[in-house]
């Protein structure tokens, strides 16, 4: 298992791709930023990825599919990929947000992506691994009853 935490970006906009990633390359040192704009080949370099943990910013509309199935298709591979999934969009309207919650997708951020926003949103999903990894620093013990992410 890798011990970074990525962040793989999926958006069809080479320019999205790039303003994001310039935005978490200014803070984010826990693992790469890795960005696509095929999300065909975002989904292969996951399954092909060892790690099931990472971090994504995904846009909602993907073209022919969606942020969402992009998702299904990873989500055995990543089986915490929505709980560690930041959606963005630029239409935040009541059907993204429905979509969002019963995919149980957390974060939601409209275009154009404000850097604090995108920075809260990333160091909310680093603390949740940065509690786990204390707690485990604390009590060895539950190392051997975690199963391989």
């Amino acid at each position: 298992m890798s011990d970074e935490l990525n962040v793989i970006i999926v958006d069809r906009d080479p320019y999205i791709c790039k303003r994001i990633s310039a935005i978490l390359e200014t803070f984010y040192t826990w693992g790469e930023v890795i960005s696509f704009t095929e999300v065909d080949e975002a989904i292969s370099y996951c399954l092909d990825r060892e790690t099931g943990v990472a971090i994504f910013v995904i846009d909602a509309m993907l073209g022919d599919k969606s942020g969402f199935d992009f998702l299904d298709a990873i989500e055995k591979k990543f089986p915490e990929a929505r709980e560690d999934t930041i959606m963005i969009t630029g239409n935040a309207n009541d059907d993204i947000v429905d979509r969002c919650l019963s995919s149980d997708v957390n974060c939601l951020l409209e275009k154009p992506v404000r850097p604090y926003a995108l920075q809260l949103a990333v160091k909310a999903i680093v603390s949740k691994y940065l509690r786990f990894a204390r707690r485990l620093l604390q009590d060895p013990s539950l190392a051997p009853k975690v199963p391989k992410i």
